[in-house]
């Protein structure tokens, strides 16, 4: 299976499990994704959900060769990033997130990663544009010139300095990434549901319209690039392995 649920008394596990690939997002994962955040929507008694990959990795991103699948209707892009969730979700980063896997990050409310975790965003090594949220909220999460440097260089960022810079909560030892966030959504789990899910809303309430801009941006930059001879040679170059040779048209 590409996806894993397990019940932890109030708290939903929800584990990541196409390693070989380091959980690079196929259709199948994307529709076991949104069914999965659908069931901690959804489910009263459920009170926080933890999102979670691999040893090796949280995850790599779209699957280039096979495709994420499309958007689903509750979800969006992964079933995951477009989102309007009121209950409290954390990730458990082992390894790498990155491209879409950091985007399913920055989706999620609080971040538990490792000393050995990255992440990076390498669109537009592939000649592409991130498109799952990462333009506008990789500057929200992060000082906009350290978010620039992500976007543009497409280079990891390690986990140490993810934590310095306030975009990891809890830095933990390898392998330990999971425990600790279970750890951090039973203590979300000890205060009243309720008011947990009215924050939440709030919180979202008050970004909202910023998300909505960033949005429409995102889609406006992804015409732009789907248009460009550069976004095929990347892709191409991707699955050829080899270096790629832009032509800037």
């Amino acid at each position: 299976m590409a996806v894993t649920v397990e019940r932890r008394a109030r708290i939903l596990l929800v584990r990541m499990e196409r390693a070989a690939k380091r959980n690079a997002i196929d259709a199948g994962m994307t529709a076991a994704l949104d069914a999965a955040l659908n069931e901690l929507d959804d489910d009263p008694e459920l009170w926080a959900g933890v999102l979670a990959g691999s040893p090796e990795a949280f995850s790599a991103g779209t699957d280039l060769v096979a495709g994420a699948g499309g958007p689903t209707a509750r979800g969006g892009n992964y079933g995951v990033v477009r989102r309007d969730r009121s209950t409290p979700l954390v990730a458990a980063v082992e390894g790498i997130a990155y491209g879409g896997g950091f985007e399913l990050v920055l989706a999620c409310d609080l971040v538990v990663a490792a000393r050995t975790a990255r992440f990076a965003l390498p669109e537009t090594a592939r000649g592409l544009v991130a498109n799952c949220g990462a333009l506008f909220r990789a500057p929200r999460a992060l000082p906009r010139n350290i978010a620039n440097e992500m976007l543009l260089t497409g280079e990891p960022l390690d986990a140490e300095r993810a934590w310095s810079l306030g975009l990891v909560n809890a830095l933990v030892e390898p392998g330990e990434a999971e425990a600790a966030a279970l750890a951090l959504a039973e203590r979300v789990c000890a205060n009243a549901p309720i008011a947990q899910r009215a924050t939440l809303g709030a919180v979202s309430e008050v970004v909202a319209d910023e998300e909505s801009r960033g949005w429409s941006a995102t889609e406006r930059a992804q015409i732009m690039v789907n248009m460009s001879q550069d976004a095929d040679e990347g892709v191409a170059a991707f699955r050829e392995k080899r270096s790629p040779r832009w032509n800037g048209r």
